[in-house]
């Protein structure tokens, strides 16, 4: 719901007594609030999207990374070459899997360490990629028909993700070195 269409709403409500109207009033003073806050929303995004434009970052030609989730990636990477390959790079995202076998049964279990911001834009971008006709998603359910779970699935993309976000920091670094 809008706050436009929260005030419309407002309006048909009728105030009998002293207690609605108040209820009425604070109704108001809060949607008040939500249409500033959406206005600021819009701001930061405007921003943020010339920021990352600035950057001049290849982040956004992977599918499912739009300049908010770019922000995200550069703002929590940082210099790139600080890590000496994509499996350093993942473990400090947290999408390197922690071996948690058994027996003769190998299992990898959730990586809990990393930055846990990063580890989100690498999910949402994995997500995104399995929701929409992505090579992602073809990788996913390839997984699937392997005989893992969905969640094994999931982290096996996010793996993917990360390592393919990697090598776009890279190219970037490079760039503005030349």
């Amino acid at each position: 719901m809008t706050a436009e269409r929260a005030r419309t709403v407002l309006r048909t409500i009728p105030a009998p007594d002293g207690v609605i109207a108040e209820r009425r009033r604070q109704t108001a003073d809060l949607i008040s609030d939500v249409a500033r806050l959406d206005i600021e929303i819009k701001v930061i995004k405007a921003g943020t999207r010339l920021a990352v434009k600035a950057t001049k970052t290849s982040l956004v030609e992977l599918h499912s990374v739009g300049p908010i989730v770019a922000a995200l990636v550069l703002g929590h990477s940082g210099d790139v070459t600080r890590f000496a390959s994509r499996h350093h790079y993942a473990s400090y995202d947290g999408t390197a899997p922690l071996e948690a076998s058994s027996g003769p049964k190998t299992r990898h279990r959730l990586n809990t360490c990393g930055n846990r911001q990063l580890n989100q834009a690498m999910h949402m971008i994995a997500i995104t990629q399995i929701r929409n006709d992505t090579p992602g998603r073809a990788y996913y359910h390839r997984k699937i028909d392997e005989g893992k779970t969905k969640k094994e699935a999931l982290r096996a993309l996010k793996r993917r993700v990360s390592d393919a976000v990697y090598r776009q920091l890279l190219v970037d670094a490079q760039r503005t070195r030349t």
